[in-house]
């Protein structure tokens, strides 16, 4: 009885612990297959595709991508840390307490520093230590340096470590230019090794799209070296240039100081990222007087001839506004008084526009919306409802103070002065180009006209005439037909305007009969001098030598 037992006993157990392995069988093969195989069975290595590239108009490279290599360690390898450590520092000069704190001797496998150059690498190897390897991998190289770096962007890593773009081009396109990872899953055996006639599938992916800019790097080079120097010559703590094709509004420069070396993106701040041609607000002043005029005109309220007293200061809302220097002329045409850039005749037009129109036309330049320009962190700032609006603020309007705007809003409207009356849409990229030969062209994009053809030759012509007889003698190229307008704004702090603070501005264009670029210089507060007649302007003109040569513009005469 007791031997029956012991074997009844003994038979249970097995038939129960058979029925409980058909039950795991019949889990793992039939109710979780997917999952079960998936995690334990299959391994799956994700392939990286190749980030695109970025050029200029011209085919020129500014990024493209370069192999560099992920140096490790591993502990259990090393046989003497110190000497170890001392080596290897003597080449990557990252600090032996560095170096120290990142072997952990009791881990397998511990990464010393990714990004290292081939020459890099090959002079580690050079050291024969037991311990060190590499791992290959790409890095984004920037062959003009930082010639466009805030226009451009760098690539850093997200949150799971993966590549991805920050900031202008690369943050913009970023899905464009990250392209596609291919997949390859492999059935592993119970050991973890890959089983060959097994599952052995390739997902291909795609790799990233290329760019191809309306932007020049020689105009480029062009902005940024005269920029450099104004910059130093004036003492500014900012400057910008952005340089267009009005007719299009193709970005054909761009560029702002300070900026950041993409190669070294992490020694900068963040705010050496941001691109304030399209992040940052400012009051325009005078250069946004000839818009207010092109509204008058094209609503037949005045004509360039009209004449007007400047007989002195005028008063509105409780406020005195006078010209820039104090001085009058009495009786003078309205083309006299942009050319002289007369406060007190553009409170004079303002009126003849009226204030419902006034209204209508700032929203129709584009103030408080975004242009769409294909660059990461833009701004659309702000147009106050007509309720919140007092009579000071449209005679201040008038002259570009009181309102605030983005450097890329302001060389959209101001185009439309010059282009026939067309608002643009800008774009920095010109063209998409996959690596299967697809092309997708990105045409110039009108978004509303503004100003008829007739606005835009009488506005054209009284930029050119405020040029030629500015008071300022500036070292402007003989013969040529350029028109243009200075602007100094006083920066508003703490409710009123400081007048040692300023930023000083030039918009030109040439030549003025069919204008063949557009150009915007900009410097937040100048020491040397806080007029834009005596530093953003002879900046412009030292540019415009250049650019007529290179466009190969004749002279007018």
């Amino acid at each position: 009885m007791h031997k029956h037992n012991r074997l009844f006993l003994l038979s249970l157990f097995f038939s129960v612990l058979l029925c409980l392995i058909i039950v795991r069988l019949f889990y793992i093969q039939i109710l979780a297959a997917d999952t079960f195989f998936s995690n334990n069975y299959l391994h799956t290595v994700r392939i990286t595709p190749d980030r695109g590239s970025i050029y200029d108009r011209n085919n020129e490279p500014l990024v493209i991508n370069r192999t560099d290599y992920l140096a490790f360690a591993s502990p259990k390898d090393i046989k003497d840390k110190d000497i170890y450590i001392k080596k290897i520092d003597s080449i990557l000069k990252i600090g032996e307490a560095t170096l120290s704190s990142r072997i952990d001797m009791e881990k397998v496998w511990v990464p010393i520093q990714a990004g290292i150059t081939e020459d890099k690498k090959r002079e580690l190897a050079s050291l024969n230590l037991r311990g060190i390897g590499f791992e290959k991998g790409q890095a984004r190289f920037y062959p003009e340096s930082s010639l466009a770096a805030q226009l451009l962007g760098f690539v850093g890593k997200d949150n799971e470590g993966d590549p991805t773009g920050y900031f202008g081009l690369e943050g913009y396109y970023s899905r464009d230019l990250s392209g596609l990872p291919g997949l390859f899953k492999s059935e592993l055996d119970v050991i973890g090794k890959p089983i060959f006639v097994g599952v052995q599938d390739m997902i291909n992916g795609e790799n990233g799209r290329d760019l191809k800019l309306n932007l020049d790097k020689v105009v480029q080079r062009i902005a940024k070296s005269k920029l450099e120097l104004g910059m130093g010559k004036y003492g500014a703590r900012e400057g910008c240039i952005i340089i267009a094709d009005p007719h299009t509004l193709e970005i054909i420069a761009l560029t702002c100081l300070p900026d950041f070396d993409p190669d070294e993106y992490y020694k900068f701040s963040q705010e050496n990222f941001t691109n304030p041609t399209i992040s940052a607000l400012y009051e325009p002043g005078s250069i946004f007087k000839p818009l207010i005029m092109a509204a008058a005109l094209n609503e037949s309220v005045i004509t360039p001839d009209e004449k007007f007293n400047e007989s002195g200061a005028v008063h509105e809302g409780g406020y005195t506004i006078k010209t820039w220097d104090d001085t009058y002329e009495g009786v003078i045409t309205l083309t006299r008084a942009l050319e002289k850039s007369s406060n007190v005749a553009m409170v004079h037009v303002g009126k003849k526009l009226g204030n419902e129109k006034l209204l209508t036309y700032l929203s129709k330049f584009g103030i408080g919306e975004n242009t769409n320009i294909d660059l990461q962190g833009e701004i659309s700032g702000f147009l106050k409802p007509k309720s919140q609006w007092y009579s000071i603020d449209y005679a201040t309007a008038t002259f570009g103070q009181g309102i605030t705007i983005t450097p890329i809003q302001m060389i959209r409207a101001f185009s439309a002065l010059i282009n026939g009356g067309y608002i643009m849409e800008p774009h920095v990229v010109g063209e998409i180009d996959s690596k299967n030969g697809e092309k997708k062209h990105i045409a110039p994009k009108i978004v509303r006209r503004i100003f008829s053809e007739k606005t835009s030759f009488q506005i054209r012509s009284m930029l050119q005439k405020t040029v030629e007889h500015a008071e300022a003698k500036w070292d402007r190229p003989k013969g040529y037909a350029i028109g243009g307008k200075t602007g100094t704004a006083q920066i508003p702090l703490a409710g009123h305007y400081d007048s040692s603070k300023t930023i000083a501005s030039f918009i030109g264009f040439a030549p003025t009969d069919n204008p063949k670029f557009v150009a915007l210089v900009i410097y937040k507060e100048p020491k040397s001098s806080p007029w834009g007649s005596e530093t953003a302007a002879p900046t412009f003109f030292e540019m415009v030598k250049e650019l007529l040569v290179y466009y190969n513009i004749e002279p007018a005469n």
